[in-house]
């Protein structure tokens, strides 16, 4: 998976989807056969109650490992899974996007929202911004091995270039933008959980009832952006999307979608 180029997350889950296949019938798992995966992913999805997403994920990584690993020619088996439900997230207005970001208390989570919220980012990606990925000249925000071990650049605007070198001044972090403070965790980045808790508690704190975690403040993004008129090319390029279809859904999702809105120039509310 290494030599892939697979991620640390999908290394993890991969291994945890075969594990949990030998732990089942108590075999190593060459010694299972294509029939008892089968019911496998039949107590999965009946008694386990796993939700769609993760089903795909144990079935991604079984067949990794069979087709891959173990050098199997096929892996003849019928899987009946959910489909994962297409939902429509709850989008958040500008005004709840600037009350979660003003909710919390201490000045670090307030950057931690704003810089989500203010270049689009994965929360796996704003976990892991360096000091050194910002280039406050050019005004960008270099993000290093994002989805699909990418690269890109993100712009940053104005307001949050200024809170950034606040930011820094204020608190002179290291390497990390957001480094840990739990003491054990001495030297590492901010975990992509205590982010989420973060982003749960402001929301919570704003009375703000509308479902979804931190990824919300990306969804935001995207469709404020396309409500300000940015190119859909150049979203693309901000979110990092490899598939322009995937940022155009976007569109769908804005209360009147047309086509003015793929022209003009980017701009955000928190500016």
């Amino acid at each position: 998976m290494q030599l892939r180029g697979f991620s640390l997350r999908t290394e993890k889950s991969y291994q945890i989807a075969v594990r949990g296949l030998a732990r089942y019938y108590q075999r190593p798992p060459d010694q299972i056969s294509a029939e008892e995966i089968q019911q496998y992913f039949l107590y999965l999805v009946k008694e386990r109650q796993l939700a769609p997403a993760s089903c795909h994920v144990y079935l991604n990584g079984i067949r990794f490992f069979y087709l891959q690993v173990l050098g199997w020619a096929s892996l003849e088996v019928t899987i009946q899974i959910p489909k994962c439900p297409q939902r429509t997230p709850e989008l958040l207005t500008h005004h709840e996007v600037a009350t979660i970001l003003a909710s919390p208390n201490n000045p670090r989570h307030k950057m931690l929202l704003a810089c989500c919220y203010g270049c689009g980012l994965r929360v796996s990606e704003l976990v892991n911004i360096q000091v050194k990925h910002i280039d406050g000249e050019r005004q960008v925000l270099r993000v290093e091995q994002g989805k699909g071990r990418k690269d890109r650049h993100v712009s940053i605007g104005n307001s949050l270039l200024y809170r950034l070198r606040v930011y820094w001044s204020d608190y002179r972090p290291g390497k990390w933008l957001f480094p840990s403070t739990y003491h054990k965790n001495k030297g590492l980045h901010l975990s992509i959980g205590s982010a989420q808790t973060i982003f749960k508690a402001a929301k919570k704190k704003a009375k703000i009832t509308k479902t979804g975690g931190i990824h919300s403040l990306r969804h935001a993004y995207a469709t404020h952006q396309l409500e300000a008129g940015i190119p859909l090319p150049h979203l693309q390029q901000q979110l990092g999307h490899s598939n322009i279809n995937t940022t155009m859904r976007y569109i769908h999702l804005l209360p009147t979608a047309h086509a003015d809105l793929i022209a003009g120039l980017p701009s955000l509310a928190m500016e």
